[in-house]
């Protein structure tokens, strides 16, 4: 199972978890395989403390940062506008149908004393370069091996910073020309991520993206990303010329996962035809979990979805209230509303493991593949 972009990265395995959990990160890393924390819905604060326990959790052992820096945005200038402008930007109606939603599927306020402490997007505007740069400090100010950005090439300050602590730059492609963008920007690894895959993605499915990326940017390496979950998969994205995959929505259902208790259960109750790519929660299309949410905003009632970052701005206190109301289960409008960033290989998630299983059944699944090929050939 040993390719180039094993020892590259220092790894045993060519298995790229990315996840929000600092605990599958470490389970994933110890394991072989190669963690990377989504930090997009950390405060650096949050963040300090999260790599600082990864740290010393793993043991030396190497794992990345996922950073989102989108190449496009709303308010993107020279000076960006601030959190309070773009606030302003928000149309009357669009506060009034959340307002509406929330109302009909009786979700209750947050409670007066509830003090949730500082959230992500709070002081800067989530999801944008003002936001990604205290971010890289906190990220680059601790020993990582390879640092991601999605939603376009890395900007050159963060591929700068990287290459001058030694660290290896990888992007996310949904299209063979983002590819060819990214390495000529100066990026080390792509992410070919297929139309399957969970959160943001384009249009063109895994099994025809990865071979064009491949044959496209080579002797760049590639993971494969979008409708991986088992060692089938991996060892079908290796047969595409991809030196590994990258995994995020299988590791949603594991143990470690900090995934809403109802949205788990939604997973593992969930079919492949249960997800949609939906504008509702970033303002980009991002494939995630069908519920009420993604059904109101399609409606003929709504408004439409704005732009990033105004979307995630819109939404963000309605979603904590989703989610702290949906613990309740007896709360049947915020269970019914409830859902997050998934991909199709979700129909295959049927059982919570522990993401340490995962890469072992991983690895056992490659190798009987490996050994049927050998008896074809035999």
């Amino acid at each position: 199972m040993k390719t180039p972009l094993c020892e590259t990265l220092g790894c045993d395995v060519p298995i790229v978890a990315f996840t929000h959990c600092r605990d599958v990160v470490a389970a994933v890393t110890k394991a072989g395989g190669f963690g990377v924390l989504g930090a997009a819905g950390h405060t650096p604060e949050q963040l300090d403390i999260d790599m600082a326990w990864i740290v010393d959790e793993v043991g030396g052992r190497p794992f990345g940062v996922d950073i989102i820096v989108p190449a496009k945005y709303e308010g993107k200038t020279e000076g960006e506008l601030s959190v309070k402008d773009l606030k302003a930007m928000i149309p009357p109606q669009h506060r009034q149908f959340l307002d509406d939603m929330m109302e009909r599927y009786d979700v209750p306020p947050l409670p007066a004393d509830d003090t949730p402490g500082a959230i992500a997007g709070d002081s800067e505007p989530p999801m944008t370069y003002a936001q990604a740069v205290p971010l890289m400090d906190v990220a680059f100010s601790y020993p990582i091996k390879l640092a991601v950005n999605a939603l376009g090439p890395p900007p050159p300050d963060m591929i700068e910073r990287a290459h001058e602590d030694g660290v290896l730059v990888g992007a996310l492609a949904g299209k063979k020309v983002h590819a060819e963008r990214h390495v000529a920007a100066g990026v080390d690894i792509v992410i070919a991520q297929g139309h399957e895959a969970g959160g943001h993605t384009g249009d063109i499915a895994t099994m025809v993206l990865v071979p064009e990326v491949v044959d496209a940017i080579a002797p760049v390496p590639v993971l494969a990303a979008g409708g991986i979950g088992n060692g089938r998969q991996v060892a079908a994205a290796l047969a595409l010329g991809a030196q590994g995959v990258w995994c995020g929505s299988v590791w949603l259902t594991t143990q470690e996962a900090e995934t809403h208790p109802i949205v788990k259960e939604k997973f593992l109750a969930a079919g492949s035809s249960d997800t949609l790519r939906s504008r509702s929660r970033t303002g980009k299309p991002a494939r995630q979990l069908r519920s009420a949410w993604t059904d109101e905003w399609e409606g003929e009632n709504s408004p439409g979805t704005l732009p990033m970052p105004l979307q995630p701005m819109l939404i963000g206190a309605a979603s904590r209230r989703i989610d702290r109301a949906a613990m309740n289960p007896s709360n049947k409008g915020a269970v019914e509303l409830a859902n997050y960033f998934v991909g199709q290989v979700v129909g295959q998630l049927n059982e919570s493991i522990s993401a340490t299983r995962v890469v072992e059944e991983m690895i056992s699944e490659y190798l009987d593949v490996m050994d049927r090929f050998e008896q074809l050939n035999s």
